[in-house]
Order: C-alpha cells, then structure tokens, then sequence
C-alpha cells in the first residue's frame, strides 16, 4: 500500500482531519467507536491515508463538520505561507528591527502589544509590517490589525540566514545562564546508543518541538502578560569532547 508521505493532497487532507478532531476534543478512541473499527486500525487507517470516502463523511459528521468543509478547510491551509526563499531570510536578517517584528508576528503580537513592549515609534512599524505584508508573512489590514498567513507547518530554512543568526545567539547567549530558575531547566545525557536507538529518541524530540508549538498557539488566547518569551533547545549528536579525543587510538 502506497505510504500517506507519497501522496501530498492525501497526506494534507489527513493533516486537516487530524486538526479538526484535536478542536472537537475528539480521540482515536472516539473514531474507533463511531466506525466500528479497534484504535490500532483507525491509527493504521490515519498513518496510511486509507480512508474511505464513506469514512471520511461518517468522521465529519461525528465532528459537525461537511465533508466539503473538510476540503475548503485543506485548501486554505494549503495556500498558506510554509517557509522563505533564502534571499528573503537574508533581507529579515539584515535588518534587526524588521527581525523583531517578525518574530512578534509569528509569535501571535497585536500591533500595541509590540508598542508597549519596544522601543518602536508607530511609523516605524508599520513600515516594517509592510515588509513583512509584502512577504506573505502576514496581511497588514485596516486599522493595523495584524493577519498572520503562515501555514502551522511553518518553518525557517534549515540552516538557513534566520536559523544560523539564532545559533550564533545560542551559542553566544543563550548557555550562559546558570537555569537556576524554576521557569529554566538543562538536562544533559551522555552515553552510547545505537543508531535505531538515536533515530527514535528524534521522533520524540521533534514530537516534543510539536507539543511546544501547540502550547504556544493554545496560549495565545491569553493576554501578553500572562505569557512569557521561552525559547526551547532540543539538541543531540555524536560527540566526544575535544580534551578526550587526543587519548582515542588512531
């Protein structure tokens, strides 16, 4: 059977149903009972994209959605903005105020919100959410409200302008706390593991990187000062300290 990662309108629709259900509060647990199937066959069925169209309506219909919905719902996602060309992260970079504003946007900050908390005069940021309007990041509308347009599958390029500055200010900044707080934490693991062992432990850390990701759209909801900037470091390589590797055998 033809896996759901080589078909992407399957593998989107799936994407789609998946946000619905989560919205709805609804489990695979809850799917299994409404078409008769046992949770491990509903997963198998999601996994592989092999949903019936019979199956897919009796979803909707348990979740007060049409199926026609389901797909306008697919459509609209997929015309959002899921990442930058290069030389479009390298204009945001060159520009640190323009760098500001777009993480502020990406973060979920009303056009006040980022006048109360920086040094911005308005003009300014308007013109900075212009640049940004003209990017596709977001749509400036009437009144300076701020639409974001990127897709929830946004991402910064690997190892591209915007993720490299970031790393710089990791390396530079962000290890030189002691995370002595409640709010902070460094675990630190060190051993040796296989490599199917390593390419678990990264599913999970990428499903952690998600779950940080749903919180940070769950709490948007919230006013600004109930939230905080977090930033999360998930890393792991094969690595030995520099000090022991003059002691390895050749």
């Amino acid at each position: 059977m033809t896996s759901v990662e080589h078909r992407p309108q399957t593998n989107a629709l799936i994407t789609t149903l998946k946000r619905q259900l989560k919205a709805s509060g609804k489990t695979y647990q809850d799917i299994a009972s409404l078409l008769g199937l046992s949770e491990a066959s509903i997963k198998r069925l999601f996994r592989e994209g092999d949903l019936s169209l019979p199956r897919l309506e009796k979803i909707c219909d348990g979740i007060g959605l049409e199926l026609s919905e389901l797909f306008q719902l697919m459509a609209h996602q997929q015309q959002q903005l899921q990442g930058l060309s290069r030389e479009q992260e390298q204009e945001i970079v060159d520009d640190q105020v323009l760098l500001l504003v777009a993480i502020c946007c990406v973060n979920g900050y009303k056009f006040q919100e980022i006048i109360n908390q920086y040094t911005l005069e308005p003009t300014t940021l308007i013109k900075k959410l212009a640049a940004l309007d003209r990017l596709k990041i977001i749509e400036l509308q009437p009144n300076n409200r701020i639409k974001l347009c990127i897709a929830p599958n946004f991402n910064w390029l690997a190892n591209g302008p915007i993720q490299n500055f970031f790393h710089s200010r990791i390396k530079e900044e962000f290890f030189q706390a002691s995370f002595a707080k409640s709010s902070d934490n460094l675990l630190v693991a060190n051993g040796l593991i296989a490599n199917s062992s390593n390419a678990e432990l990264q599913k999970r850390m990428q499903k952690l990187i998600n779950e940080f990701t749903e919180y940070s759209r769950k709490d948007a909801t919230l006013a600004m000062g109930e939230r905080n900037g977090t930033m999360m470091v998930v890393a792991m390589r094969q690595w030995q300290p520099s000090l022991f590797k003059e002691h390895i055998k050749k």
